[in-house]
């Protein structure tokens, strides 16, 4: 048996598929949804995604949002969603430097957070991304 995952963010559905399980990061800490759990309603927090189907994994990079389970269906509406195929390691790191280097000079609090969020956004992508090279280069 098999659960339907959707992860939804703000732009457009990034995934849409059965599988087999799904590990998401949650206020709590980590949570393992498989067929048939039950209900929950929950706020994820910024962190890696893990899909298994098929004996295999897929990474996502994920900065906040909700799960949701109900029959069977579990539902992401994520603030931001990345698959880790679609990670470009180099702008993620240009994108983490020029977050700390906004942080280190003398900006509005506005500026502050949205540096503070580009920097969590850029370090996470690079995490996922480590992660998803460091699979596939393992047997």
């Amino acid at each position: 048996m098999t659960l339907h995952l959707e992860i939804i963010s703000p732009e457009k559905v990034v995934f849409s598929e059965n599988v087999d399980e799904v590990i998401v990061p949650t206020t709590t800490g980590q949570i393992t949804v498989l067929p048939q759990h039950v209900a929950l309603f929950t706020q994820i927090t910024p962190g890696e995604l893990i899909i298994k189907r098929a004996g295999k994994e897929d990474y996502f990079a994920v900065t906040g949002g909700f799960l949701e389970v109900a029959k069977n269906k579990t539902t992401i509406l994520a603030d931001f969603a990345v698959h880790s195929h679609e990670i470009d390691a180099v702008k993620a790191e240009e994108a983490k430097k020029r977050a700390e280097k906004l942080l280190a000079e003398k900006i509005s609090q506005e500026d502050v957070a949205v540096a503070r969020s580009e920097l969590v956004k850029s370090l996470l992508e690079l995490k996922v991304a480590k992660r998803r090279k460091h699979h596939l280069t393992t047997p």
